[in-house]
């Protein structure tokens, strides 16, 4: 019954949530029926909880996966021995090879230019798909401004070059 799709799983749940329900509102009406037609008749309102009872599984799931992922590296590690802490395994490194100045040092600025000029072209990327995506809804008007765009980034890619801020010493 539970063999399948994850859609069926969740709907075969659900429906055994809602028969629950059924049964247990015809329960509750069969036993509170009045005997006396003075009486007034109270209305039960059931919140159904199964019905996050997927929720719930999945999220069961999620959290045993995550600590699995965790704790496993490091329960494998100890048991096969390799978890031996050294002096040269505890020391700070930076890139391969220990760290050999004032952290607070000053860097060169090309870092920093290579950096912002990777976010520059990495967001012309980011703008290409949508605009690919939706090109046949903006007709020339959208072509024509994309080639705007990319004519100003090749111009500012030239300006950067001619500068040298892509040389590297």
């Amino acid at each position: 019954m539970l063999s399948g799709s994850p859609d069926s799983v969740s709907g075969a749940l659900v429906g055994w949530a809602h028969k629950r329900r059924a049964k247990i509102l015809i329960r509750r009406q069969n036993a509170g029926s009045p005997q006396n037609s003075s009486q007034k008749r109270k209305v039960v309102s059931v919140v159904d909880l199964l019905q996050y009872l997927p929720i719930l599984i999945f999220l069961g799931v999620a959290l045993a996966l995550s600590a699995l992922f965790v704790f496993l590296p490091m329960a494998v590690s100890r048991l096969t021995g390799s978890h031996k802490p050294e002096a040269d395994k505890l020391s700070e490194y930076e890139c391969g090879f220990p760290a050999f100045e004032d952290p607070r040092s000053q860097f060169d600025v090309r870092f920093y230019l290579v950096a912002i000029l990777f976010i520059v072209f990495d967001l012309e990327a980011a703008f290409l798909f949508p605009w690919a995506v939706s090109l046949k809804n903006t007709g020339w008007a959208g072509w024509i401004t994309m080639v705007v765009f990319l004519f100003e980034l090749v111009i500012g890619y030239a300006y950067a070059w001619k500068k040298g801020a892509l040389d590297w010493e």
